[in-house]
């Protein structure tokens, strides 16, 4: 088979896939840039992003100690540098609690089985009886938390551990505009000053 005839199938393969892929998804992969990998759909894909899933009711679990010395203190400003869902990146936010802690990276599924991935953050106070901090990545633990939906009594797997000071922060969302209230958790390696 000639050159110009396997560059034609490999064309026609090609043009296949995005047919398919537009039929089955009802979305053009050329425009939408749907084709292309984001590091965060994996974790947030079919998740509510609004302001009022990131936000919470502003109760701290039972046993989380405020921090006795925060970079960031609380009513204070700082830019966000964290991704977590979108129009968080860059807000302006103001320190509505600081709190020293171990932070955990976490994986699980879902009540419905959505499997989400390297989840930030969930604080130890979170975890249902939870052996002594810091645990190991690999620990399974229950979470005790409802940042997003499905969450709260989920079956989780460490990833990472990190023993900093978490804050909770308002802030309005780049993208849209909207209030966030409460939200549950930045570290402060994910916070900048205002200045």
């Amino acid at each position: 088979m000639s050159i110009k005839k396997w560059v034609s199938l490999g064309i026609i393969y090609v043009a296949a896939v995005f047919a398919a892929f537009a039929i089955i998804t009802g979305q053009n992969p050329l425009a939408s840039g749907e084709m292309e990998h984001d590091e965060h759909t994996d974790e947030h894909e079919g998740m509510d992003h609004s302001a009022e899933e990131m936000s919470s009711s502003g109760d701290i679990p039972a046993g989380l100690q405020e921090a006795a010395d925060p970079t960031f203190e609380i009513g204070s400003e700082a830019i966000i540098s964290a991704d977590h869902m979108p129009g968080m990146d860059g807000a302006v936010a103001e320190v509505s609690g600081a709190f020293d802690t171990t932070v955990y990276t976490v994986s699980y599924t879902t009540e419905d089985g959505q499997e989400i991935e390297n989840h930030k953050w969930v604080i130890h106070e979170e975890l249902e009886n939870p052996d002594a901090a810091p645990l190991d990545p690999g620990t399974e633990v229950v979470l005790n938390a409802n940042h997003m939906e499905g969450m709260d009594g989920a079956h989780a797997e460490i990833d990472s551990a990190d023993e900093t000071t978490v804050y909770m922060i308002d802030f309005e969302t780049t993208d849209t505009g909207e209030e966030v209230q409460y939200h549950k958790w930045v570290t402060e390696a994910e916070l900048a000053p205002a200045d």
